[in-house]
């Protein structure tokens, strides 16, 4: 029944969201992919190409274009195009605050090989390679990072061409400064009548899809879609059913990537590449847009990628029913994932927690220095996981701790974290020790809360009651489960994890004075599983 109420809930909001918004949009929305045709791994640069955005070449191709007019007109820059070297996550952090929109590689060269990443040559691999973005020409870096000023640059746009006399065709000035810079073979194809195809707005739907859930892909709710030829961007975040439309037109076919940074605030950080955001990369697509659903069968990266965004995205709305709140995991969430690792961890350490070295070094090997250098606060162990029920799993029960997190702060974290990292150490990689270490009490709370709140909405979501995750440990998840079977909700058993709820008795303790009702069940429940 719940599935059903569901699908008719969610049907009724596409049709609404269609009905108001969507009318225009002529795509199919399941365009299934292969995972053939993009690579995603290291890009691969070919020739330097003319960037027909230049003052200079747009100056030439209005002159083109108006040979007897075009004197009268003075065009000036409208953006710069820079590349800047930030030495750390703090630079990087603070160009993002700014607005800087940035790519690991040029944009003014060909690419032989499509990827999803990029690290200049010139760069040790251990620092942050150099970031390509287009600024404001009155931008100005800040201090310590170095920034070099590499065109000036005139972009079309309802601001930049407000001023300039309307007898000007922006779309033909565009298509001659390609013509004119060697890139014709970019632009649009024309009609048999030698007219050109008119530029297009990009849009489209990115939808994903869970066979085990459901045989209909929903929509990639909230990333950025992100496309540019040459130095002339258009971003857009796609919607909760996936839909995305930029905000300019392309004469060319631009280069279309996903940036895992959700509208939420939380980003997927790519493994071993110091950005905010993994990017999967699509390739060159039509101007008037792309549309795809992600399956099992796309590319892996691409996959979890959009496996993890979705059930993150899901966890947030979640975390709210009937006017009662979970606390919801930070904003800035970082999430990063680990293919070859089996074990997730929620570290929070981007949020302030502080981890002995020695500690993180002890648990996460060659990982460190990224560790160290970019503080995740949730690493996914992603070995094994493929399918989205798995995947999904890991994902809900690191959200569970990062709401737990933000009721208990960093001391309780500190110390949970330390004691599963000596554990690990001293038992020879038992993840939780016996649970008779000194704070074995924090990690009994934590990890019953988050393996409770992994079964509920495991459960929730795919009707399956036929395992208990997290049964076989020392800790008891079944004790929540059967207060939860009970009536008492995961919203009614948060209000208990405060910072000083650190044992088992005190779990107890502490729902008993919120719940005297509920006395005798409570009591039954942690006897029945001590």
């Amino acid at each position: 029944m719940k599935r059903l109420l569901y699908l008719l809930s969610a049907a009724a909001l596409s049709l609404a969201a269609l009905s108001c918004s969507r009318n225009s949009l002529d795509v199919d929305p399941y365009v299934f992919d292969s995972g053939v045709g993009v690579d995603h791994d290291l890009i691969v640069l070919g020739d330097k190409l003319e960037d027909p955005y230049t003052v200079e070449n747009m100056t030439k191709a209005l002159q083109s274009v108006y040979p007897t007019k075009a004197s009268v007109v003075q065009l000036v820059p409208t953006d710069h195009y820079v590349r800047l070297l930030p030495r750390d996550d703090d630079d990087l952090s603070l160009l993002e605050e700014m607005g800087v929109q940035m790519l690991d590689h040029p944009l003014d060269y060909s690419i032989l090989r499509e990827g999803d990443y990029y690290h200049d040559s010139e760069i040790p691999e251990e620092d942050l390679t150099w970031q390509y973005a287009v600024v404001s020409p009155d931008f100005v870096a800040p201090e310590g990072i170095r920034c070099e000023l590499l065109d000036e640059c005139f972009i079309p746009g309802e601001k930049a061409t407000k001023s300039a006399p309307d007898w000007i065709d922006w779309e033909e000035v565009e298509r001659a400064a390609f013509e004119l810079t060697g890139n014709a073979a970019m632009l649009g194809p024309q009609t048999k009548a030698k007219k050109a195809i008119q530029p297009a707005i990009p849009e489209g739907r990115i939808t994903l899809l869970d066979p085990e859930y459901d045989s209909t892909p929903v929509g990639l709710k909230g990333v950025k879609v992100s496309c540019n030829v040459f130095v002339k961007f258009a971003r857009a975040f796609t919607d909760e059913h996936g839909y995305y439309v930029m905000d300019k037109t392309f004469t060319s076919e631009p280069r279309y990537r996903i940036e895992f940074t959700n509208r939420k605030g939380f980003s997927q950080g790519i493994n071993l590449i110091a950005v905010k955001g993994s990017v999967s990369t699509l390739g060159k697509r039509p101007a008037a847009g792309y549309s795809l659903s992600i399956t099992p069968q796309s590319e892996i990266k691409l996959w979890r990628r959009a496996v993890i965004n979705n059930a993150t995205y899901d966890y947030y709305d979640s975390c709210a029913s009937n006017g009662i709140k979970i606390s919801t995991p930070p904003t800035n969430l970082r999430i990063w994932s680990v293919p070859i690792a089996g074990g997730s961890a929620a570290p929070m350490l981007q949020q302030g927690p502080v981890l002995d070295n020695d500690y993180i070094h002890s648990v996460f090997g060659e990982y460190t220095p990224l560790i160290r250098m970019f503080l995740p606060d949730i690493i996914l162990g992603l070995s094994g996981k493929e399918s989205y029920a798995a995947i999904y799993r890991s994902v809900v029960h690191e959200l569970a701790h990062a709401s737990h997190y933000m009721r208990v702060g960093n001391d309780y974290w500190d110390n949970l974290i330390k004691h599963i990292a000596l554990s690990y150490v001293t038992s020879g990689g038992v993840t939780y020790g016996t649970g008779n270490e000194e704070l074995a009490g924090y990690c009994d709370v934590a990890e019953s809360w988050a393996y409770y709140v992994e079964n509920v909405l495991y459960r929730e979501r795919y009707e399956d009651y036929s395992k208990v995750y997290g049964g076989t440990y020392w800790f008891s998840p079944d004790i929540l489960l059967y207060l939860d079977a009970r009536g008492m909700n995961r919203f009614k058993i948060f209000v208990a994890l405060t910072s000083d709820v650190h044992s088992r008795d005190a779990l107890k303790s502490r729902l008993l004075s919120l719940y005297p009702e509920s006395k005798s069940m409570i009591n039954e429940a942690f006897n029945k599983y001590l």
